[in-house]
């Protein structure tokens, strides 16, 4: 007998691309296939990686001990170019659920995990609602000089955010759900922003989508739920200040794209109180935690100050180079329904100016560059306390609080 899911129906994909990863790879999907609110199915996008398309292949689609009811998991070949945007469009193009989930291959997620995303869609208004990422250190404990104000250097939610369940600008990829029509309406994720395996770890392809989101469907509701929660792997490389430094200073990069692309106004809107309010009481917490002779409090002050600088000279040079280059650009996928091939997925490359929809997408058009969102939030959400992006600094209602 097949038991019958609840609805909506949530499709989750998880991109993966390296067997470095395999044990946390079963444990991502071990995660989905606990949830308290079973999922329609696990998609495994696979990076251009033959021997882990085969190995994942051979254990869960050669498997013959999945309980009854439990949801398929099927591994699929990133169609489009290498890099993350690339699989998730794939993963989105072949799922069949109303609304689609993304996990990164380095995280567990919570058993309520998806049944707090699902109760954000009673509001048909709300296309997309993020969660809590909260980091698992290599070391087992946070290192002394590490702000919380840059925990999204590692992935993870940052200290600054408001609890409960909020309205925000943008959500995050490693930990989002997305409604199926935002995509119909805008197409995927941009390829040419965000991350590309081991190489400099960009980001940002989750704010562009959302601001295109927003000015294509301004009555649209994006939302952040602090109880849908995962847990995800800090590797000990990523711990150093080396990865903190160059992390921040490729957010500055991917910043003068977007904001090359969506206009300032809009692509670093949360941005700038993000760094006039949040970093300055960071600042202050760490100089009279040194002052009292805590450990880390100068730590803290000083990589707060360098990464703010590091992120500062990136996005410079990468507005720089945005304009030399003739603004910026790079590719949004029209992502195909849930029956069109994996071909379908391909990419159609297309400018990024302000405000435009991708190729063959059918959007309304699109408000004038920086205009907000103007419905109010759903009755669980403060629309008056917007919180920021979660991939990158923002700004939120708790940046005073000690």
């Amino acid at each position: 007998m097949t038991l019958a899911r609840p609805q909506p129906a949530i499709s989750v994909v998880i991109c993966v691309y390296t067997e470095d990863r395999w044990d946390d790879i079963l444990a991502a999907v071990a995660s989905v296939r606990d949830q308290s609110w079973p999922a329609e199915e696990t998609l495994l996008v696979v990076d251009h990686n033959p021997a882990l398309l085969r190995r994942l292949r051979e254990h869960y689609e050669g498997a013959a001990d999945v309980a009854e009811g439990q949801e398929e998991v099927r591994v699929l070949a990133n169609a489009g170019p290498r890099g993350l945007s690339a699989g998730r469009n794939t993963g989105i193009a072949a799922s069949t659920g109303e609304v689609i989930a993304f996990l990164d291959d380095d995280a567990v997620a919570e058993r309520d995990w998806l049944r707090h995303f699902a109760a954000g869609y009673a509001d048909p208004r709300v296309l997309a609602v993020g969660g809590r990422t909260e980091p698992v250190w290599a070391s087992r404990r946070r290192p002394a000089w590490f702000p919380e104000e840059f925990d999204w250097v590692v992935g993870c939610t940052y200290r600054g955010l408001p609890p409960g369940r909020v309205r925000v600008r943008n959500v995050l990829g490693g930990n989002a759900s997305f409604r199926r029509e935002a995509f119909d309406a805008v197409g995927g994720f941009a390829s040419g922003i965000g991350r590309d395996g081991d190489k400099r770890p960009l980001g940002c392809e989750e704010t562009e989508l959302c601001i295109r989101l927003t000015r294509a469907r301004p009555d649209a509701v994006l939302l952040i739920d602090d109880r849908a929660v995962i847990h995800h792997k800090v590797p000990a490389a990523r711990e150093r200040f080396g990865y903190f430094r160059s992390r921040a200073y490729a957010e500055g990069l991917s910043k003068a794209l977007v904001a090359r692309s969506v206009g300032a106004q809009a692509g670093l809107a949360t941005e700038r109180r993000y760094t006039t309010l949040v970093l300055p009481a960071g600042v202050a917490r760490g100089v009279r935690d040194a002052l009292l002779g805590r450990a880390g409090g100068a730590g803290r002050a000083g990589a707060i100050v360098a990464g703010l600088a590091a992120a500062a000279g990136g996005y410079l040079i990468g507005t720089a180079r945005a304009r030399r280059a003739g603004g910026a650009r790079f590719t949004i996928a029209a992502v195909p329904g849930p029956s069109a091939s994996g071909a379908e997925a391909a990419q159609a490359a297309v400018p990024g100016p302000p405000g435009a929809a991708p190729a063959a997408t059918a959007g309304p058009p699109a408000t004038e560059p920086g205009s907000p969102t103007t419905a109010a939030g759903p009755p669980a959400a403060r629309p008056d306390r917007p919180a920021g992006p979660a991939d990158g600094p923002a700004q939120t209602a708790r940046e005073g609080a000690a």
